[in-house]
């Protein structure tokens, strides 16, 4: 049995396996190892998932969408095309993707996965994750933290004992969990996070910025021009602390230029790269460990390949971090660890895993202040226990004769109760009887799953009552899961042995979009060519046209920047 580790992330996504006691990462249908997390549908209709969807972001915006990782665990739909989608629909049609394309790998049929989520997602957005996977043909035997799952990777990388903070960057989450490393274990000690701090938070500080620059606001760039923009963004965040960057783009169909360099990124950059040490303070106060106590500071996600991002961590801790493996695979690296401990593989007989919960549990209750009785949140399972755990609290009645209580559970942090997230509850019978006179003893236990299990004993007659809180009223019902699934399965694909083909027109299509003159008509010239020979159904001929297709995209996007 293969269980296929998956990396969902808001920008790329990834899969790996774990084969011959290493983490293996599978290439997808176009041999790159990284598939970016964007959805699209052409003029045929036809679903088009990756790159093939990237590239038309700008020429075709209103079909194309990325960054809907964010809105899983909301009730939020997406509107491409003419069809509507859930974030949950879209990160299956992503995960599906890279389900056929280990299936295609492997060559055999793949039903079980691990699917890594941000440490900062809450019951809701883990829900719906594995909703997706769901979707998607896939049993999910486990959610594991991004930063556990890195964790892990680095560790048996390694082979080293001792305590980390692992600080994972992606395109829109940030993680900090500290950790410690002995005799095969890995114990998780505190996670914190902010679930909108990424890269594409970057790139539009940046867009921001050197629309400053010339004078201009977002609000006057139509769909492809932001698109565009973003884009050459995006280039240039990867460039500049080399080189300074020319961007040439548009607003409102007329021509703009911009020079910016490494010191101008510094500056837009410092809002986000502050925002970087709170939680970084919160995971260590929660861990009660000093940055003394740390013996290394470890560095994922593609965000940290940034200099300027670095540098901030390096500052926050007074040390330079460490990035041994690359930032971009750690996360989908250790999801393969994960697996292949779930396949009992002996070169992993050793490894234990423990994680925490990073969010509070509690319930809705009330508190006398001033001899006012006052509403108020009840922790009953403090953020960042080790789990699995059990924990248990007892509430009484407050008014006389009272016969139920509403036991009301929340997921959250603040003081009140409201301002939590909602996950469920259950009506409790009790006697009647003087307020304060009947007592119930509620108990949460909780998984690494995210499955929340509530009893409650009435203590006066040892009735119990019992609630599994695995959904929420934000995820889709059992209904809804149906409705999907039908629906989706109804969408056309394009084959796989086609995808390349329209990767490269999308490309193409997309650099003569943003050329002029001579050059545009040049390029549209190639595409020409290149339909011509795709025409001709020759797989001969299509696979050298291919290479040479190919081979001059890559430079005249190489160009745009000299």
């Amino acid at each position: 049995m293969t269980i296929l580790a998956i990396d969902l992330g808001t920008t790329n996504s990834a899969c790996a396996i774990w084969r011959d006691n290493e983490a293996v990462v599978i290439p997808n249908k176009l041999g790159e190892l990284l598939t970016p997390s964007v959805i699209g549908i052409d003029g045929s209709g036809e679903i088009l998932v990756g790159r093939a969807a990237k590239e038309r972001l700008i020429t075709c915006p209103d079909d194309t969408v990325a960054v809907f990782k964010r809105l899983m665990g909301t009730s939020h739909k997406v509107v491409i095309g003419r069809q509507t989608f859930t974030a949950v629909e879209l990160s299956s049609l992503v995960i599906k993707s890279l389900k056929e394309d280990a299936e295609a790998f492997l060559g055999e049929p793949i039903e079980q996965a691990v699917i890594s989520v941000p440490a900062y997602f809450n019951d809701n957005q883990r829900y719906a994750t594995k909703k997706a996977g769901e979707l998607a043909g896939l049993n999910v035997n486990r959610l594991i933290n991004e930063p556990t799952a890195a964790a892990m990777a680095y560790g048996l990388h390694e082979k080293k004992e001792g305590t980390f903070v692992i600080v994972d960057l992606g395109g829109g989450t940030l993680d900090v969990t500290v950790l410690e490393f002995f005799e095969g274990v890995m114990q998780v000690h505190a996670s914190s996070g902010d679930n909108f701090l990424g890269g594409e938070d970057f790139v539009e500080a940046m867009v921001e910025a050197v629309l400053k620059l010339v004078e201009c606001k977002a609000s006057e760039l139509t769909s492809a021009e932001k698109h565009q923009l973003h884009m050459k963004m995006e280039t240039a965040k990867r460039r500049i602390s080399s080189a300074p960057q020319k961007i040439e783009f548009s607003v409102a169909g007329t021509s703009k230029t911009a020079t910016v360099d490494s010191d101008w990124f510094n500056r837009a950059m410092t809002p986000l790269l502050v925002r970087l040490q709170r939680p970084v303070e919160n995971a260590m106060r929660d861990a009660g460990i000093s940055p003394q106590q740390i013996d290394e500071v470890v560095l994922v996600g593609g965000s940290t390949k940034l200099a300027a991002v670095r540098s901030a961590v390096g500052k926050i801790f007074r040390r330079l971090p460490a990035c041994t493996i690359d930032p971009d695979f750690a996360v989908v690296r250790g999801g393969a660890v994960q697996a292949g401990l779930m396949e009992k593989n002996a070169a992993l007989d050793d490894m234990v895993l423990t994680d925490v919960c990073p969010f509070t549990l509690g319930i809705d209750s009330t508190t006398t202040v001033n001899g006012q009785l006052v509403p108020t949140y009840t922790p009953i399972i403090e953020r960042n226990a080790t789990v699995p755990v059990s924990r248990v609290e007892r509430f009484s009645t407050v008014n006389d004769n009272q016969t139920k209580i509403a036991v009301k559970v929340y997921q959250g942090e603040h003081r009140q109760t409201s301002k939590n997230v909602f996950l469920g509850s259950l009506d409790v019978a009790v006697p009647s009887n003087k307020g304060g006179e009947e007592s119930i003893d509620v108990r949460f236990s909780y998984d690494m799953n995210g499955i929340l299990d509530v009893d409650v004993t009435v203590i006066s007659t040892g009735r119990k009552y019992n609630k599994v809180i695995k959904n929420s009223p934000a995820s889709l019902s059992e209904e809804e899961f149906r409705n999907s699934l039908n629906r989706l399965e109804k969408l056309k694909f394009h084959p796989r042995d086609s995808e390349k083909n329209r990767a490269l027109l999308a490309w193409g299509e997309r650099i003569y979009e943003s050329s002029l003159g001579d050059e545009r008509n040049a390029i549209g010239q190639l595409i020409a060519g290149f339909e011509a020979v795709l025409d001709r159904q020759n797989e001969v001929e299509i696979a050298k046209a291919r290479n040479e297709f190919e081979l001059r995209l890559q430079q005249l996007d190489l160009e745009e920047w000299v």
